[in-house]
């Protein structure tokens, strides 16, 4: 689950990770109050007023301002509320931005240069321990970085056991550049970062930038968090941090079916039940020529009602032009299955574009039978590639 820059810092506050003073508000009559309140904490003289939306590149698209007076504060909000933002992140149309976060500016005099770094924290899965990477060239795309420059981006690999430990948080610092105070508290901060990522069951804790002030303060200037699904019945309080108005509705409607969904921009609609088989029929969908439109996992115990439920998904997608249907009986029987498919073809009622059901293993032949004498426009195949050419037939 993704969740918001204003969020993903309360979460870091809430496990001791220093983050600039911010309130998030969502109308922008609410803004100099928010900026003044900030101001009483601080005594800051500027604030960064952010728009809230699951995307990166904020700052680039025009949804990130620095106001040096309350006047700017108030004008920067209403310029940025309501706006639609584009950004490499999202779409041509953009997303809506509903909610700001007004923020003590992190920019002034001191003793030091500031400094702006990297940090992110995910499992590396090919050695089963999670990894810190970071980078002194924080603040730009870490993409461009790794491509342009990869000697910049360093690797701190934790032993799950074990945790972090502080000769790893000292090598971190010490890669970074760091020395006298801002060494230390570069040590503290990662040490609570890493215990944050585990106390929260992220699957993702990014920090761009993390922030050294002129007085050798290390701050989370951004925060980007994804938080496991599959760990959310830990945090039961982690429910109300969802923001629907930032998903795609295609795959709340699938989430509330328990399939696992995701669009794409192609043709041709898939239902298929298993994660590996779901990749490889868009491939083969490729390979002839076609374009997956979504990815549609029914799980390995498709009944009549997921089936029907990922049919109705499927056909709100406009650009689909065909429906391939490829599923393996191995928990499931294909005849249980063919017979899903047919009650929920009838249950869906008119279907305009060609339907595709393909059918392997256990009672594979009698499912194939039921398809064939259903009296429905469903096409049956038994190997995937035959699938994949009937599919695109069709629509040639």
């Amino acid at each position: 689950m993704n969740i918001h820059e204003y969020q993903a810092k309360e979460l870091l506050r809430a496990n001791g990770v220093a983050v600039p003073e911010g309130i998030m508000i969502d109308q922008a009559g609410q803004a100099e109050e928010a900026a003044r309140t900030i101001q009483k904490k601080t005594q800051t003289s500027a604030w960064a007023v952010k728009a809230q939306i699951h995307a990166g590149g904020r700052g680039k698209g025009g949804g990130v301002k620095i106001a040096r007076n309350l006047q700017q504060v108030k004008e920067h909000a209403g310029h940025i509320l309501g706006m639609n933002l584009v950004t490499h992140q999202t779409s041509e149309a953009g997303k809506q931005v509903n909610r700001l976060l007004i923020e003590q500016g992190i920019y002034y005099p001191g003793e030091s240069e500031p400094a702006e770094f990297y940090m992110g924290i995910l499992l590396n899965r090919d050695t089963g321990r999670n990894v810190i990477m970071y980078s002194t060239e924080g603040g730009v795309d870490i993409e461009s970085v790794a491509e342009q420059t990869p000697h910049l981006i360093f690797r701190e690999e934790v032993e799950a056991g074990l945790g972090i430990q502080a000769y790893q948080a000292r090598r971190i610092a010490f890669n970074l550049g760091l020395h006298g105070e801002a060494f230390k508290q570069m040590v503290k901060f990662v040490i609570k970062l890493y215990n944050a990522y585990l106390a929260t069951d992220a699957s993702l804790m990014e920090i761009n930038p993390l922030f050294k002030t002129s007085d050798n303060q290390i701050l989370a200037a951004d925060a980007k968090i994804n938080l496991d699904d599959n760990a959310l019945y830990r945090h039961k309080d982690y429910a109300a941090l969802r923001d629907t108005s930032e998903e795609d509705p295609f795959e709340q409607e699938a989430n509330a079916h328990h399939l696992n969904f995701i669009k794409l921009d192609g043709n041709v609609g898939c239902m298929v039940n298993g994660a590996g088989l779901a990749m490889a029929t868009m491939d083969i969908i490729k390979l002839s020529g076609g374009h997956p439109a979504n990815f549609l996992d029914v799980g390995g115990s498709a009944n009549p009602e997921t089936v029907e439920a990922g049919f109705r998904i499927i056909l709100k997608d406009t650009n689909v032009k065909a429906i391939l249907i490829n599923i393996f009986g191995g928990i499931v029987r294909c005849d249980r299955v063919a017979q899903g498919v047919v009650d929920a073809y009838k249950a869906v009622g008119q279907i305009d574009v060609p339907v595709i059901v393909r059918l392997q293993g256990t009672n594979a032949e009698e499912g194939k039978k039921l398809i064939d004498q259903s009296g429905l426009k469903v096409q049956s195949a038994i190997s995937l590639q035959e699938a994949a050419q009937m599919v695109q037939s069709t629509m040639e």
